[in-house]
């Protein structure tokens, strides 16, 4: 009796390691699905990353973060009257279960003063940071393929997951 005991306690134990890594305040509870960022060229300033993001949580998308430019942001296009207008926006609140999609001519990444062109087959490193209800900041680490065009959907609404993107926990 005195073994199944331990034994259950080692369990329990387990459990809460899980649970606590699982709960890790720098780990973002989203998925990003059919990430890329537009390839550049020489003397372009800046370029967008799309993707599509599903939070397991109510989330918002606060912060933008790479190595590869100066500043990254959070971008929306809308049309107002017939002139499609691009500005950036404070953040994109991530409906718990709900896709989200960042594409051209919607909301977007950008990256503002690239430090070298984004070159197409080349990857970029993204961390997307975000805030829940309470305020806690949690992060999303992506490697991001970069491509010339944007890349075909598979067959269905939504290509295979989590390509390109890093795990999130």
């Amino acid at each position: 009796m005195l073994k199944a005991s331990n034994w259950i306690l080692g369990a329990l134990m387990g459990a809460t390691v899980i649970t606590s890594a699982w709960a890790h305040p720098e780990a973002a509870h989203v998925e990003a699905h059919n990430v890329w960022a537009r390839a550049s060229v020489p003397g372009q300033q800046a370029s967008g990353a799309f993707m599509q993001l599903t939070a397991r949580e109510p989330l918002r998308l606060v912060g933008v973060e790479t190595p590869a430019a100066a500043s990254g942001e959070i971008h929306e296009m809308k049309m107002e009257g017939d002139v499609m207008r691009m500005r950036q926006i404070e953040g994109l609140d991530l409906p718990q279960g709900q896709m989200v999609e960042l594409k051209p001519g919607g909301y977007h990444l950008m990256f503002q003063q690239l430090k070298a062109p984004l070159k197409d087959g080349s990857e970029v490193p993204v961390t997307l940071v975000f805030t829940d209800a309470k305020g806690e900041t949690s992060r999303l680490h992506l490697q991001v393929p970069v491509k010339r065009l944007a890349p075909k959907p598979a067959h269905g609404a939504a290509a295979a997951p989590g390509h390109g993107a890093a795990h999130n926990h």
